[in-house]
Parts: C-alpha cells; structure tokens; sequence
C-alpha cells in the first residue's frame, strides 16, 4: 500500500502515528512539510480528501494562529497564512489509496489503512 504521512518528527502525535503505520506494515513516504511547505493546491486537495475545510485543518494552538486572528479569517484567508507559516497546519495528515485523515485522533488512520 502507498502511504505518505505529512509529518513533524518533534510531534508525539506525529510520531506515534508513523509508528502505528509502521506496525500495520505500511512503510509510508514521509514529508516533513515544515521544512518543504505547502502549496494553496496541496492543501486544498489534502483537506478535500480528508473531509475537512481549512479552519477544521488549522492548528488553533499555535500562537501564530492567534497572532493573525485567523480565528475571524476566511477559508481563503486561512489557506494564504498555512502557506505563507506550514506550522498552522494541524498534523499529521494521512493519504492512502483509500483516503486522507488528520491522525486526530491517531485511530483515524485505520480507516485508510
């Protein structure tokens, strides 16, 4: 099975999501989109597939998200900040054949395993 999982090493969620692929025997291709970013296209493909609108895929606990009121901000808004700061994305994002998932919860994942 092709997998790739949207991954920052320093999140234990991330980690442990690597790690339960890992065991179901899927050795995924890994992006570490904090140091390769994101396009406007990537992002809206990834979050279409996986069911979500960009202000579901942001991460709110990040201080720059309060920083630039993204909280009060438009899809479109939303899209140009993840760009412009990959940290904003929530992660880590799952794409398979079957699918895309937010690995929040990680048991998400299953379901495009």
């Amino acid at each position: 099975m092709d997998a790739t999982i949207y991954h920052n090493p320093r999140c234990t969620t991330s980690r442990k999501t690597l790690e339960r692929l890992r065991e179901a025997g899927v050795e995924p291709t890994v992006v570490k989109y904090l140091d390769e970013g994101w396009t406007r296209e990537q992002l809206q493909q990834l979050f279409a597939d996986a069911g979500l609108s960009p202000a579901q895929a942001a991460r709110r606990r990040e201080p720059l998200y309060k920083e630039l009121n993204l909280a009060d901000a438009t899809d479109d808004q939303i899209l140009d900040a993840m760009v412009a700061h990959p940290v904003l994305v929530e992660r880590p994002f799952v794409v398979t054949d079957k699918g895309a998932r937010l690995a929040r919860p990680i048991e998400s994942v299953d379901e495009i395993l």
